[in-house]
């Protein structure tokens, strides 16, 4: 990962360009909120992490500032300000994480590591807004999913599973990938939380159509497409 740390506190940049160096990630750090305003316009980061309290200009309104310039890259607030109203105000100007100090190492790496892949993962898409696979579409702005037209009432996790499906609609998509992309965590592949998942959705799509949509590849994971319509038997 390429991270820029925008912190005015010198002991803890030097230390955490340090541990991520270490860790195999490239830092680059600004210790005021113009400076790293402008770095974070002007390079190609993965991740930002960066204190509320910073001067020139505050960590909340250099987030404001970037979102308003369309730069999308995720946000990792960092900040001893750790009460639920100092959360949500990072959050709504337009963070996507946020960390109170004291932290933990481990855990910082941990979640940037998880806003790296979403990034990526959005990113790589940030042109489609809409999904279409033979009959089934799915709409990102509107949330709204239809088959022939017809509504598919989804939940949240249903609904992101989905997307996922469809952006790699005729590949064959495994349990790993699912559970990094759509659950952003990693634990044992052999959990049966995906099928569970992935059976609701099935169930969901196909329910008064003649066609599947979601194939289960065996051994290897599953692959959304559109087959041609079976024979009556």
């Amino acid at each position: 990962m390429r991270l820029l740390i925008i912190e005015d506190d010198r002991e803890a940049v030097s230390y955490l360009v340090k541990a991520f160096r270490e860790a195999g990630h490239l830092a680059d750090h600004a210790t005021d909120g113009l400076d790293g305003y402008g770095l974070a316009c002007d390079g190609a980061y993965d991740v930002l992490i960066v204190d509320r309290m910073l001067p020139k200009l505050d960590g909340l309104s250099l987030i404001r500032s970037l979102r308003e310039q369309a730069v999308t890259t995720p946000v990792l607030i960092l900040s001893a300000l750790g009460q639920v109203d100092d959360r949500v105000k990072g959050l709504r100007a337009g963070g996507d994480d946020y960390l109170p100090k004291p932290y933990a190492f481990s855990e910082l790496l941990a979640r940037v590591e998880v806003l790296a892949r979403r990034g990526g993962s959005s990113a790589a898409s940030a042109e489609a807004t809409a999904y279409r696979v033979g009959d089934l579409e799915l709409d990102r702005l509107s949330h709204r999913v239809t088959r022939a037209g017809q509504d598919v009432a989804l939940q949240p996790r249903e609904f992101r599973l989905l997307e996922y499906l469809m952006r790699h609609a005729g590949q064959v998509v495994t349990r790993t990938m699912l559970l990094e992309h759509v659950w952003d965590y990693h634990f044992d592949p052999q959990t049966n939380v995906i099928d569970v998942h992935v059976s609701r959705l099935r169930a969901k799509l196909d329910k008064g159509f003649g066609t599947p949509m979601i194939h289960t590849i065996r051994g290897a994971g599953y692959i959304l497409r559109a087959d041609e319509a079976r024979p009556p038997s």
